[in-house]
């Protein structure tokens, strides 16, 4: 039974005003266009706020700053930041006692763990404030695409869209007061997919989101079984590299527009499509974004690292961190009129599809979501499938690894096929390819 759309916005303004008061004061805020200067005035005050928090209650940044002979007073604006080295996962592992602010009792916070887009699983705590300003944010990001406060919205992805990680329970109160139906990309059989194609047409959502090569598996499908489907006003797409052929495929079948986005809570970083699709607006309020090369210099137009440093999560502030993505940035801006910087291209973070003996295709994410889960002692690790039946993980230990997580491990993956064979293989290193980018899923039977 549906709930009426007067209701819907209700629920869908008391889910977020509960856990967090100043909510949509917060998106009216984000919702004032600012110009150029504005934006780089207003992130230049946030970075010395910051700063001078990290080097008062971090005392791994108060080491750093005295053994640079820097004072925050030395960190007035973004290109100040080049005075400080780039900071890595690893240096976070090393230092993790040493990234705990004095006050953190007093921060409400929530600590996150990420599979590793890298390879390289990494432990984060998020504040509150920075949570909700995130979402905000991605409100604001949909708007671009005609997204109104409680629309309709199926999702098809895995874990790190929250999907098939809470109880039903949980799940179906989120769904309703969201208005928003989750669907698994861990489990995309005939079966389901021919649910999820029920689903779509009944519920009839305005928008789509989810992982690129999902969606496009999915699209796919539906054109080689000759299926009607609902067509939505939008199709949202993050987590992975969008390219051209699978852009057009999505569009082809839904009959609309395919709209990209970056995200990425641990560096604070977001960046959305505009309907001229241009490239991705890179949102201010939050971080701030450079782009390097390999020596470490900022560069424009050109291929390089992407380095971000949070301005907001008091949690766990992170100055110049080193992401693990690369990008291109652009001094171009947009002709839609938004004075935010244009990340041009991401590239490097292509996800492939696995396929269990019984021929369902799972997204491989799935393993993501699992190291998420099982991360301790793992440093790096690869999965790559080399027929249906077997499929080999690359793991890079630490000292911290306990033998006991390889059947944790095993156990979820039987929950998806019992016919998988997991092979476990502990390496010095996982080779990167000649341009030094880092495919975690491989796929190698397509």
């Amino acid at each position: 039974m549906r709930i009426g759309n007067f209701i819907h916005a209700k629920l869908f303004k008391i889910s977020h005003i509960l856990p967090y008061p100043n909510f949509f004061n917060q998106c009216d805020k984000l919702s004032h266009k600012l110009t150029k200067a504005e934006l780089s005035e207003k992130q230049n005050q946030m970075l010395k706020e910051i700063v001078n928090y990290s080097y008062d209650e971090i005392m791994y940044y108060h080491d750093l700053f005295n053994s640079l002979k820097l004072a925050p007073k030395d960190i007035q604006k973004t290109s100040d930041l080049e005075k400080l080295p780039i900071l890595t996962k690893e240096d976070v592992k090393k230092s993790w006692k040493d990234f705990r602010p004095k006050n953190l009792n007093k921060i409400p916070f929530t600590q996150n763990s990420t599979g590793g887009t890298t390879g390289t699983p990494f432990v984060y705590r998020i504040s509150k404030e920075d949570r909700f300003l995130s979402l905000a944010l991605l409100y604001r990001g949909w708007k671009k695409a005609g997204y109104k406060y409680a629309d309709r919205m199926v999702f098809l992805a895995g874990a790190s869209l929250d999907i098939s990680s809470r109880s039903s329970l949980t799940k179906f109160v989120h769904e309703k007061v969201r208005n928003i139906k989750k669907l698994s990309s861990f489990e995309m059989n005939d079966f389901n997919l021919r649910k999820y194609v029920d689903i779509i047409n009944y519920f009839k959502p305005l928008f789509i989101r989810g992982y690129p090569s999902a969606i496009y598996y999915f699209s796919h499908w539906i054109k080689d079984n000759n299926i009607k489907i609902h067509s939505p006003k939008a199709v949202f797409v993050t987590s992975e590299k969008l390219y051209p052929r699978i852009r057009d495929g999505i569009s082809e079948t839904f009959k609309c527009d395919v709209y990209d986005a970056y995200g990425l809570n641990d560096g604070g970083l977001s960046a959305f499509e505009c309907s001229l699709h241009k490239g991705l607006h890179l949102d201010t309020e939050r971080s701030y974004a450079e782009v390097v090369n390999d020596t470490g210099e900022g560069t424009m137009e050109k291929e390089g690292r992407i380095i971000a440093t949070n301005l907001v999560n008091t949690a766990m502030p992170l100055i110049r961190y080193d992401t693990g993505d690369i990008g291109v940035m652009t001094t171009t801006l947009c002709e839609c009129g938004d004075s935010h910087p244009i990340l041009k291209e991401i590239t490097g973070r292509s996800v492939d599809i696995l396929i269990t003996p019984e021929g369902t295709a799972v997204h491989g994410w799935f393993f993501q979501h699992t190291f998420w889960r099982y991360h301790k002692g793992i440093k790096e690790y690869q999965v790559v499938q080399n027929t249906t039946c077997d499929i080999d993980i690359f793991i890079v230990k630490d000292e911290q690894f306990e033998s006991s997580i390889i059947e944790d491990i095993r156990s979820t993956a039987r929950n998806i096929s019992p016919r998988w064979i997991l092979n476990f293989k502990y390496v010095e290193q996982i080779p990167r390819t000649n341009s030094g980018k880092f495919k975690f899923i491989i796929n190698n039977i397509k």
